[in-house]
């Protein structure tokens, strides 16, 4: 049972090995806690199935002296961190994964929701975007494999872009009086915004219309273009997706700078996990002795990350 807490004093606050906040005080603002955690790593950056952040929140004002840090919330750590007068239970496996329906004495998970409360303790999970992040769980478990080049598996895409809408539209309009038509119509479509500018195409001046729209935009906007032949015809959707982050992302391809045996890479993922031994299945013809380069890894299971990457290894959580 991994636990520990950690205490919120003047100067800074770690949260495993990186710097979440500075203080003036003694404590702080829970909602201020929270952003720290959140410029450490971002929530957006958890599988869309996970159950991140923070799950049970005290009445406000809430202030934070003592944070203590575990990898399950369980009833016995539960007890411990109330013993050591937790005000924020940071649990990297989220304690609430499916809806409760009721809060009661009956299940293990309802007692920790009714407990945390009757004390005034905050429960925060960051599970997968701690997993995802640049210096979060699978970076780390990289820089245990030696000198190596690694990126993201399935790279994370940005939180934020300047671009709105799902989709873009674009067509061309060739006279003065359509034009005005199209545009006094779409733009009193929802959730759409239009640019124009000039065009042109086979010798003849024309007007490009750029729309970005939502989804349930996009069925509007079509409805209405498809009743025009010409324009239907000439009309391009695309579909919009916001830019990869390089570095973010689940799991780790990683490539050593130079190949070295299974044994030799074995005792290097022992000696940074500080594990005296780690489980291994070996595949058919390999032998302790054979040269690993790239390495496939994955703070979890990896069933779902790793289908389907070709590597000479691959490292997982279970």
């Amino acid at each position: 049972m991994l636990s520990s807490r950690v205490r919120l004093v003047p100067t800074t606050a770690r949260l495993v090995h990186s710097l979440i906040c500075n203080s003036s005080s003694s404590f702080m603002d829970l909602k201020t806690l929270l952003s720290s955690l959140n410029d450490f790593a971002s929530l957006s950056f958890a599988e869309s199935w996970d159950n991140v952040g923070l799950l049970v929140e005290p009445s406000p004002p809430h202030t934070v002296n003592t944070l203590f840090l575990t990898n399950d919330l369980t009833e016995e750590v539960m007890e411990e961190a109330l013993q050591k007068k937790a005000d924020l239970i940071l649990s990297y496996h989220p304690p609430i994964f499916q809806p409760m329906k009721r809060i009661t004495w009956k299940t293990w998970k309802e007692r920790l929701v009714i407990r945390a409360l009757e004390n005034r303790v905050a429960v925060y999970s960051p599970h997968t975007a701690y997993d995802a992040a640049p210096q979060g769980v699978n970076s780390w478990l990289a820089r245990g494999l030696g000198v190596c080049t690694s990126r993201p598996i399935h790279p994370s895409k940005a939180p934020n872009c300047p671009t709105e809408g799902t989709h873009r539209i674009e067509f061309n309009v060739n006279h003065t009086q359509d034009l005005d038509e199209v545009i006094s119509t779409v733009k009193g479509i929802s959730d759409v915004s239009v640019t124009s500018f000039s065009a042109r195409t086979d010798d003849e001046e024309q007007t490009r219309i750029s729309l970005n729209c939502s989804q349930q935009a996009l069925i509007q906007v079509v409805a209405f273009l498809s009743q025009n032949r010409q324009l239907y015809q000439k009309t391009e959707i695309l579909s919009l997706e916001k830019p990869l982050l390089l570095h973010t992302g689940m799991g780790r391809l990683c490539i050593l700078d130079e190949p070295v045996s299974l044994a030799t890479l074995i005792e290097r993922i022992k000696r940074h996990l500080r594990l005296s031994h780690v489980r291994l299945a070996l595949g058919v013809g390999r032998t302790l002795e054979s040269r690993i380069k790239a390495v496939a890894l994955c703070a979890g299971s990896g069933s779902s990350v790793l289908r389907g990457v070709e590597a000479d290894l691959y490292l997982t959580g279970r």
